[in-house]
């Protein structure tokens, strides 16, 4: 697992780098004094981003942002102080981990992997939630379709179904853009 540690601290940031280096299984990647974290991200790759700050920052929020928008990963985040109000915004930009601790504990990494599995579990919801929707439009307009064929051309629901599903075996489309078809043609609205 690849972790991008990022800490303006380099002191305490050599500390959490032995800490996490001690581990064969973990590769530690260091953000650079001046890059961002967005580009850094996106050039490095990390399986999980580890950001460390010794006080809740609002502007240092804005990096994670840009990570989540451009480049989503998993990122842990470290503060010296709790801020209930700051913890809700951190989440809000996309850390999937936040710990407020005064420095961070001898083993880290069970915090990583917890929120590496967290952040899949999130994105593979969002996922399955974002093909359930597509399954809903797409049902929604085969069966506007059928309405239009059964109103205009009168047929049955079946009778329906089955020229849809013809025509899209014959012109070797899905049945849904056959549909999207007959609603723009015989409605002469587009989908």
């Amino acid at each position: 697992m690849k972790v991008l540690l990022a800490d303006d601290d380099a002191e305490r940031a050599s500390a959490v780098a032995r800490i996490l280096a001690a581990d064969a299984g973990l590769s530690v990647l260091r953000l650079k004094p001046g890059e961002s974290l967005a580009g850094a991200v996106a050039a490095l790759a990390p399986d999980v981003v580890l950001v460390d700050m010794a006080r809740p920052d609002r502007d240092a929020l804005d990096g994670i942002r840009q990570v989540a928008a451009l480049n989503s990963r998993p990122v842990v985040l470290f503060v010296d102080e709790d801020d209930p109000a700051f913890m809700e915004e951190a989440i809000v930009a996309g850390v999937s981990s936040y710990n407020a601790i005064g420095m961070p504990p001898p083993d880290v990494k069970p915090i990583l992997r917890a929120a590496v599995a967290l952040f899949r579990r999130h994105q593979q919801a969002r996922s399955d939630l974002q093909q359930a929707e597509n399954r809903l439009n797409e049902r929604s307009t085969i069966d506007r379709a059928k309405a239009i064929l059964i109103k205009q051309r009168r047929m049955s629901e079946p009778d329906a179904y089955k020229y849809l599903r013809r025509t899209a075996m014959s012109s070797a489309r899905r049945i849904v853009d056959v549909a999207g078809d007959v609603i723009e043609n015989l409605e002469g609205h587009p989908r």
